[in-house]
């Protein structure tokens, strides 16, 4: 009944799509090969100023009036090369130390929408951008944006990645302003902030774009952009870059930090509680950042002793019923700056797993053809003088216009007795301007202790294993699909990496098919997409299969809305959990040796903006069928499977009677979340967040655990530079009730101060002390810090 179901859903989405695209005649519609203007098909000479403009937001400066001047913008979004709504014209110079840059959006003022945002958080209102692909190689861009108040957003745009990535931030100066017939934006970045090719005749990449929000998120481009093609190949061409004065630049931030902490501790001596707060001295962390531009496309940081201390901390996610790690992404500025460099699709390198350092060191740049990457940590660890030392090797060499071939080496040493050493290959190759071929080999050799479920111990050894990943990916204008092979053999091991699982082996496909979009219809157009995917270990024995299929609609007035039903299978093998049963020992499981389950799933989320001032978004989902692996979540849910309510039972008569192993149960999961998005004025925002997940087994009818997520978040922006953020999270598995508040001022990348408060409660928790959960707040520790740093910058 499903599988029909499923083929149901499937010929709705083709008809539904085959539809959308034709003309009102029936007959299908076809573009033809897009012509770019002649103005815009050569490269643009940019022209040097005689003297730099002021940085105030007003283009009224005559020196502008020399600028190399783009205009007739176009609409990709979310019309299809259409005119735009508004006129948009940009303008770009340069003086042998900077790099300028403006824009003119003509505009009702009055419908402008924009906040005094933070860095990298204008996504969401108007804004200008521009790519500038600085080695005019088709692989790699800085993206730039900017919202009607001067805000920035920096980052990177990689060719083959599904975003950007707006963790880097670079020194430039920005301000806007907004007038009687719209709005506009004045670029200063210097040169030394960039990594770029210089030299006579020289040409860069680039493009300029507009998003005007209430118009249904439309985007304007200086260059006519096909759907479906790599934006880095479809980019402009400016060249003039001819009296550039290049050099070395050093970068020295030095920072110091003062904190206080406690935490609870077991004391016997308290009555009722039997435990209190200890508070240790204040502590002085200095530590120090250099950045040492050894030429435009070198550069080398490194970063003694640094502290993060005003790092927002992880969001709260489910934990129960895991039986795989959950991976975290960076957030610390060090690692984030460059990190395209050793990204892959494997996930060799996570910077993660570096977790206080001594002292890291970064050296990455390109030269001709060859991109190249190196990353060297001493780690510590808490409670012990155990070092780790980490170091990373990647290459990488272009072939053709888009294509490359690489290689990654990582190296793990901690102790005498955990070694781990990984060499790859990789490579992608751009069949077409549609089409991509990329795979990645990877071996690894290991000397630690693994486990043996033959004989239930930890063994001393040494372990070789392998990795793979290969992807055939197809990319149209209104369809797409994928086809990839990967696996990982049982002891594949990339301690500088992040590995969800080893012994899996999986084959994927997907497609997508959209209709045409419409921008002036009440339902602009139709994304559907399809996924089928199978997975077995090394054994071929079968793990898991999925297959599913997605609609996502969107709606004029920014309401989208999406749905999704699958089905799938699961098998549990109870030699992944423990002991491999014997005629010498149990098995890891309670009853049978394996568990399978076919279960069927399905979700709908809706996503709705109501101006600025507020949005909202939620999504209910289900699965039927779903393991509960009877790990228990915590005391308050502890396991509820027949075989542990049997042991409560017969406990109260043996109180020697140990534990039962795990009896892994089908059961039903409900989910669903909520968010709503708050901008009472400008400066301010607010942010909800609720998430309940709870997982009932069918055999006992009890509830494993009923896992509730809230979060409240507050920023206020005082000015571009001085805000004030605090963040609540209540989880309902543990209890726990967790606060963080910090002032900031931050004018640039590098120079800030910050002092901040983060408070660690339980409500109503279990007491380890007593034994017994507590009747209201317990406050489990808690810590204060205070941190300044400032940036030193020279150019020689």
């Amino acid at each position: 009944m499903f599988n029909t179901l499923v083929k149901l859903l499937v010929a709705i989405a083709l008809a539904a799509t085959f539809c959308f695209s034709q003309d009102e005649t029936g007959k299908q519609t076809t573009r033809a090969k897009i012509v770019i203007p002649p103005e815009k098909a050569s490269p643009v000479n940019i022209p040097r100023f005689d003297e730099p403009p002021v940085i105030d937001g007003v283009l009224d400066e005559s020196v502008w009036k020399t600028a190399a001047k783009f205009e007739n913008f176009i609409q990709t979004e979310p019309g299809d090369l259409l005119p735009p709504s508004r006129e948009t014209i940009a303008y770009m110079g340069y003086d042998s130390k900077h790099l300028y840059i403006a824009f003119f959006c003509f505009d009702e003022p009055d419908k402008i929408r924009a906040t005094v945002a933070k860095r990298d958080a204008v996504g969401g209102e108007d804004y200008v951008g521009v790519f500038l692909d600085t080695f005019d190689d088709q692989r790699r861009a800085y993206i730039l944006q900017f919202n009607p108040l001067g805000i920035q957003a920096d980052g990177i745009k990689t060719a083959g990645s599904q975003g950007s990535d707006f963790s880097v931030d670079i020194v430039m100066e920005s301000k806007g302003a907004i007038h009687p017939n719209g709005w506009s934006v004045e670029v200063k970045i210097p040169f030394k902030s960039l990594r770029y090719k210089s030299g006579k005749d020289k040409t860069w990449g680039v493009d300029f774009w507009r998003r005007i929000d209430r118009f249904n998120r439309e985007i304007d481009g200086w260059m006519p952009m096909e759907r479906g093609v790599s934006e880095l190949s479809q980019l402009g061409k400016i060249t003039g870059f001819d009296d550039i004065s290049t050099g070395q630049t050093i970068e020295v931030t030095p920072s110091v930090t003062f904190s206080e902490s406690g935490e609870r501790i077991g004391d016997p001596n308290i009555p009722g509680k039997m435990s209190r707060i200890l508070n240790s001295p204040v502590k002085t962390e200095v530590g120090v950042s250099l950045k040492y531009q050894i030429t435009p496309n070198i550069t080398l940081d490194a970063a003694i002793n640094p502290d993060f201390a005003e790092v927002e901390s992880d969001a709260p996610v489910v934990r129960a019923n895991q039986r795989f790690p959950i991976f975290f992404a960076e957030k610390r500025p060090f690692f984030l700056e460059g990190i395209d460099y050793f990204s892959s699709p494997l996930q060799l390198v996570n910077t993660r797993t570096i977790a206080d350092p001594d002292v890291a060191v970064k050296l990455t740049g390109k030269i001709g053809k060859n991109t190249f990457g190196l990353l060297s940590a001493v780690d510590r660890f808490p409670n012990t003088d155990t070092k780790a030392y980490v170091g990373v090797l990647r290459l990488r060499r272009d072939v053709g216009a888009r294509s490359n071939i690489g290689m990654f080496a990582t190296q793990y040493h901690f102790g005498a007795k955990r070694h781990n050493s990984v060499l790859g290959v990789d490579g992608k190759y751009q069949i077409d301007d549609r089409t991509v071929f990329d795979f990645q080999v990877v071996g690894t050799h290991t000397r630690q202790f693994f486990y043996d479920p033959d004989t239930n111990s930890r063994n001393y050894r040494t372990g070789n294993g392998a990795a793979y990943r290969f992807t055939y990916d197809y990319t149209g204008r209104n369809r797409g699909l994928f086809a990839s092979l990967n696996g990982r053999t049982a002891k594949y091991r990339a301690l500088v990496g992040f590995t969800r699982r080893t012994d899996t082996h999986s084959a994927e496909f997907g497609w997508r098919l959209q209709t045409e979009p419409k921008p002036d219809n009440q339902l602009i157009g139709i994304v559907t997409r399809g996924f089928g995917g199978i997975s077995m270990d090394g054994r071929g024995r079968l793990q898991n299969g999925n297959s599913n299929v997605r609609a996502i609609l969107n709606f004029q007035d920014q309401l989208t809305i999406d749905g999704e039903f699958g089905v799938g299978f699961e098998r549990l093998y109870e030699d992944e959990f423990g002991p491999r049963r014997n005629a010498s020992q149990a098995g890891a499981f309670f009853g049978e040796p394996q568990r399978g389950t076919f279960r069927y799933y399905g979700e709908i989320g809706v996503n709705k903006s109501f101006g600025k001032r507020f949005s909202f978004d939620t999504e209910v989902g289900f699965t039927q069928n779903d393991f509960d692996l009877d790990f228990g979540a915590s005391e308050k849910y502890p396991r509820v499977s027949p075989a542990y309510l049997q042991y409560l039972i017969d406990v109260r008569t043996n109180p020697t009677l140990a534990p039962p192993p795990p009896d892994p149960g089908k059961g039903f999961r409900l989910r669903y979340e909520l968010g709503l998005n708050f901008q009472p004025t400008d400066p301010w925002n607010l942010r909800f967040s609720y998430d309940r997940t709870k997982l009932t087994r069918h055999d006992t009818d009890l509830t494993a655990f009923d896992a509730n997520i809230l979060t409240i978040r507050s920023t206020y922006q005082f000015t571009r530079f001085i805000f004030v953020r605090t963040r609540w999270d209540y989880e309902t598995i543990d209890n726990t009730l967790n606060g963080q508040a910090l002032i900031g001022w931050n004018p640039s990348p590098g120079t800030a101060f910050y002092i901040g408060y983060n408070d660690n409660l339980l409500y109503r928790g279990f007491n380890p002390y007593t034994g017994r959960f507590d009747e209201g707040l317990r406050r489990d520790g808690r810590s204060f810090f205070i941190r300044a740093s400032y940036l030193f910058r020279k150019s020689f």
